[in-house]
């Protein structure tokens, strides 16, 4: 009889949180403070995500007070202090938080999940799932979107395709700091329910978009010194050696039509390949910063350049023009 109620009580368990059969246990976090509120820039971004959902015929996600905290605090978190150094990827957590420190991929395993970071910080109860965006300068909501659109993996998440076919995304949360962004999604509804947006006082989901405002660090973040990140590889593309082609730096005055972006100099010489045999020989690699962009077209005139970003925009959908 000892045995059973164990038993029974297990499937009550599976029953409620069944992502964390096979795994520890994650403690619950605290509710989301009281004035928290995501950017008129974030609800923005949140909205061209479910644009383009509801344009692939897939329902608009509730925009969760609590995936937004997360998106938020990981942000700035990354910014601040760089737990993405070589062998974590931006998926990574520091130390200088009310949380567990993570390096992803290298903790990644069945009992422990970076996954599971929404359930250490907030009460959301399930897991989340991230997809992350990182520029040379501010971010721009446009930028995002054509990045996340263009790579797979990230394109998958967002419409539940590929790997993450039958995930029915109940809850979406967005963080825009300075340089990086990223999107957490969630199969569970969030039980603190809908975002606050700032500057708002009768409407939680305002139809305007405003300019992304510049914030102080939360007070739970301690600063680090600001390092290089580095983007997971690509892994849609070949794992066959490549001929290693030289970057160059983009040069002052020219425009240029960049068809793919933020990638790491491994992944931007395999893809390169591809896209010179596409019909750009003149296609080059830029670099700043050890980040990469592919570059197909460049011109000091701004009209040229983008008459041809109209035409190249025919085979690559997401291309944009890079001034420097």
């Amino acid at each position: 009889m000892r045995y059973l109620k164990y038993f029974i009580l297990f499937l009550g368990l599976y029953s409620l949180y069944p992502e964390v059969a096979g795994q520890t246990l994650v403690r619950q976090g605290n509710p989301v403070p009281a004035d928290f509120c995501i950017s008129q820039a974030e609800m923005k971004l949140c909205r061209m995500i479910n644009d383009y959902r509801r344009r692939n015929n897939l329902p608009a996600i509730p925009v969760s007070r609590s995936l937004s905290f997360v998106a938020v605090t990981h942000v700035r978190d990354i910014f601040i202090n760089n737990p993405d150094k070589s062998p974590c990827n931006f998926h990574s957590w520091s130390d200088r938080g009310p949380w567990k420190a993570f390096c992803y991929p290298r903790d990644e395993n069945k009992k422990s999940s970076v996954w599971d970071k929404p359930k250490e910080i907030t009460t959301y109860p399930g897991k989340g799932y991230e997809i992350i965006y990182w520029e040379n300068s501010p971010a721009s909501i446009d930028s995002i979107m054509s990045f996340w659109r263009s790579e797979g993996y990230f394109n998958s998440i967002m419409l539940g395709t590929g790997k993450w076919a039958g995930k029915k995304w109940t809850a979406i949360g967005v963080g825009i700091y300075e340089n990086y962004a990223c999107a957490w999604f969630g199969e569970v509804r969030d039980p603190e329910g809908t975002a606050n947006v700032c500057g708002t006082t009768t409407e939680k989901l305002p139809d305007t978009a405003g300019v992304m405002r510049k914030v102080k660090p939360p007070k739970h973040l301690k600063t680090g010194k600001k390092a290089k990140a580095e983007v997971t590889a690509d892994t849609t593309l070949t794992d066959k050696p490549q001929l290693q082609i030289e970057a160059s730096p983009a040069s002052s005055g020219i425009y240029y039509v960049i068809v793919k972006s933020n990638l790491t100099m491994e992944v931007a010489n395999k893809a390169i390949i591809k896209i010179k045999s596409a019909g750009y020989p003149e296609a080059k690699i830029l670099e700043k910063d050890g980040k990469a962009r592919i570059s197909v077209f460049e011109s000091p005139n701004k009209t040229e350049a983008t008459t041809k970003l109209r035409e190249i925009k025919k085979k690559y959908k997401d291309a944009w023009l890079l001034k420097s």
